[in-house]
């Protein structure tokens, strides 16, 4: 499923939006994206409109249409008419135009989505001096959509079947003596064909006698792969809907280290550990504890979050993680992803999966095999 959503979903998005202002005391919220790969999607969430260049913001008050804002300079950097909010406004400085509207309609309580890490620090400026109240509502906004509705899950599924053909892009493409960007490359162009556009992230984590080192790269190694590397190919992509979900597995021709096969034994537990963990009713602390557990045991390190809500932005809230109160409900949609890393810090392992919260068990909506790959097994 593509393009824009129905104008049911849509009610039912701002909805939940003022549902959230209520609870919170606040006036009206301002959603804030940019183009910075992962922060646009709040803006399409809210309003459908598509950032190709700069930033724009979504004002959501607690009465009345909502407005898109947009710097004046990003007047032709997208398809403004795109987008299912239809009033638009172009500022010179959005923050100062927001401020002035809230303050004509009596507002005094604001909430901002993307307070810490996205919006413009002219535009916080401008709020902060405007005497309104700013209030960071970035958790609350993520649980306000953090349950997927139908239409909602479907776009995921969407998006889940082009990464799995990027995978098997990289997978088909796979053999020593070609480069880590030679493969990269196939799943690009899959990407790029099924309308993901910019919106991918992806990375490699590698070394070679079969063991990757932890640390996340850029795939430009112009050596050769050779048969014994460990590849894995972290895929993170949006499709055309703009929903986003995440997926690796590894490659290698040759025998493991001893640690990499100590830390696929754990992720091998932690994996079978994870329907069980992403029941509804579960806090995201509970979760977190029974899917690291299988790693705690050995001793092994966790360098990256276990896991975290997914949706129109690449990371949302809650975190699946320590101290994380937060239960989890009925059709969140979780991307887990546990960085096993060795007791001496020097080899890592690195699995990706979307989950979809479920009263029983969940339900994992990839349905490629957990395992280590070596480019010459049939596609199922």
């Amino acid at each position: 499923m593509t393009g824009q959503p129905t104008a049911a979903e849509v009610d039912r998005r701002h909805r939940a939006m003022r549902a959230a202002l209520e609870r919170s005391e606040l006036d009206a919220l301002v959603v804030c994206g940019s183009e910075y790969t992962g922060f646009e999607g709040a803006v399409r969430y809210a309003s459908g409109f598509r950032i190709v260049h700069r930033y724009a913001y979504v004002l959501v008050p607690l009465e009345g249409a909502p407005v898109t804002v947009f710097p004046a300079e990003a007047r032709y950097v997208g398809e403004h008419d795109d987008g299912f909010v239809t009033e638009h406004v172009f500022a010179e400085v959005p923050g100062d135009w927001i401020a002035d509207h809230l303050r004509a309609r009596g507002c005094r309580r604001v909430g901002v989505y993307g307070l810490d890490y996205v919006m413009c620090v002219r535009d916080y400026r401008a709020l902060a001096d405007s005497g309104l109240e700013v209030v960071g509502f970035d958790d609350e906004f993520d649980l306000a959509r953090a349950v997927k509705s139908a239409e909602e899950l479907e776009m995921v599924r969407g998006t889940i079947a082009i990464n799995e053909e990027g995978f098997w892009a990289v997978h088909g493409a796979y053999r020593p003596g070609r480069t880590q960007a030679d493969l990269m490359a196939e799943a690009e162009a899959t990407f790029t064909r099924a309308g993901c556009g910019r919106l991918t992230m992806d990375m490699t984590l590698w070394g070679r006698h079969g063991a990757a080192a932890p640390e996340f790269r850029i795939p430009e190694h112009v050596e050769p792969i050779a048969p014994d590397d460990l590849l894995l190919y972290s895929l993170e992509v949006a499709g055309p809907s703009g929903y986003w979900v995440e997926f690796t597995r590894a490659l290698s021709k040759g025998p493991l280290a001893k640690e990499t096969e100590v830390l696929l034994e754990a992720y091998a537990e932690s994996f079978e550990a994870t329907p069980r963990a992403l029941r509804a009713g579960m806090t995201a602390h509970d979760a977190h504890g029974l899917v690291s557990e299988p790693f705690r045991r050995r001793g092994l390190r966790l360098g990256h979050v276990t896991g975290h809500s997914i949706g129109m932005t690449m990371l949302e809230h809650p975190r699946i993680g320590d101290g994380v109160e937060v239960e989890l409900a009925e059709n969140m949609v979780l991307s887990m992803h546990p960085h096993a890393i060795s007791a001496d810090g020097r080899s890592c392992m690195y699995m990706q999966d979307t989950w979809r919260v479920a009263p029983g068990e969940a339900e994992r909506l990839t349905l490629v095999p957990l395992q280590v790959f070596d480019g010459s097994e049939a596609r199922a």
